[in-house]
C-alpha cells in the first residue's frame, strides 16, 4: 500500500495512558470474566467443527480454531457496507475468517486484511476466494501493525473486548492481557490515517468499553456511534456499539 496524495504528516504518538486497569467495579469486572469463560467454552464447542453461514450477503466457512461469526457481528458488517466509499483504500484488523475486508472489497479500491493467528488468515485466503474478491483483498499475517505500512481511507478493527492473559490462539480473539492491543492500534493509528482517513471500531459492554472511551479522548478521537445493539446476559443488559471514529 502506497501513501495517498492526501496523506497527513506523521506524528509522533502521545504517551500510552497507564497500565489498564478495570474501569467498573470488582463485581462487575468478575461478571464479565464469567461471561468471557462461559464464551470460550462455547466457541471451543462449535470450533470443533466447520461452519458455513450466509452473512450479509456473503458465504463465509470457519473452520475449527477460529473464532465464529457471533450474533452481533452484523453490527460492524453492516456499518462497514454503508462506510466504505468507491475507491477506499481499507485496511481490516483482525480480520478472522475475512468477513468485514470481503464486504469492503465490494466497494473499495484495495483491501489489506491482517490477523495475528494463522489459522484465522488461511480461512480468510478461503474465503476470499469463494467471494472471488481475490483481486481487491492482500491478506498478511501482523500482529496489529507488527506488518503493515502506508496509509488507508478506512480502518475497521475489532479489538479483543476484554483485558485478561488468553490460553489459546482461539481465546486471544476475545481477550488480551492489559488491553495491548487495543492500547498499542491507537497509539500508532494516525501514522496510517490518510486526510479523509477514518475507522470503525466494534466493541461492547461485555469488555470495559469506559476504557475505549478514555483511549478515544487521550489521543483526539472523535467517536459517533452508527450501530448498536442489546443481548441479556444473566438478566443484565450487555451493549454492543460500532463507533465512527475520526480525528
Amino acid at each position: 500500500m502506497s501513501p495517498d496524495q492526501d496523506a497527513k504528516p506523521i506524528q509522533s504518538p502521545r504517551p500510552a495512558p497507564p497500565h489498564h486497569t478495570p474501569r467498573m467495579s470488582p463485581e462487575l469486572a468478575e461478571q464479565i470474566r464469567q461471561w468471557h469463560e462461559r464464551s470460550y467454552i462455547a466457541a471451543r464447542r462449535e470450533g470443533v467443527r466447520e461452519q458455513t453461514i450466509d452473512y450479509l450477503g456473503t458465504t463465509i466457512v470457519v473452520p475449527p480454531h477460529v473464532m465464529p461469526v457471533t450474533k452481533v457481528a452484523s453490527l460492524l458488517g453492516e456499518a462497514v457496507l454503508a462506510e466504505v466509499q468507491p475507491g477506499d483504500v481499507v485496511l481490516d484488523i483482525g480480520t478472522g475468517s475475512g468477513v468485514n475486508a470481503i464486504l469492503a472489497a465490494s466497494r473499495a479500491a484495495r483491501v489489506l486484511a491482517v490477523d495475528v493467528s494463522e489459522e484465522a488468515i488461511a480461512a480468510a485466503r478461503a474465503n476470499v476466494q469463494t467471494n472471488r474478491v481475490q483481486a481487491v483483498v492482500e491478506l498478511r499475517r501482523s500482529d496489529v501493525f507488527s506488518d503493515v505500512e502506508g496509509i488507508f481511507d478506512l480502518i475497521i478493527f475489532d479489538p479483543p473486548f476484554r483485558w485478561f492473559a488468553p490460553g489459546d490462539i482461539l481465546e486471544a480473539a476475545t481477550t488480551n492481557e492489559g488491553y495491548r492491543a487495543m492500547t498499542s492500534f491507537f497509539a500508532t493509528v494516525k501514522e496510517h490515517l490518510s486526510g479523509k482517513g477514518r475507522m470503525l471500531i466494534f466493541s461492547g459492554t461485555s469488555g470495559d468499553l469506559d476504557y475505549l472511551r478514555e483511549l478515544f479522548e487521550h489521543y483526539g478521537y472523535t467517536a459517533e456511534v452508527l450501530r448498536q445493539g442489546s443481548i441479556a446476559r444473566d438478566q443484565i443488559q450487555v451493549d454492543y456499539f460500532t463507533f465512527r471514529v475520526t480525528p
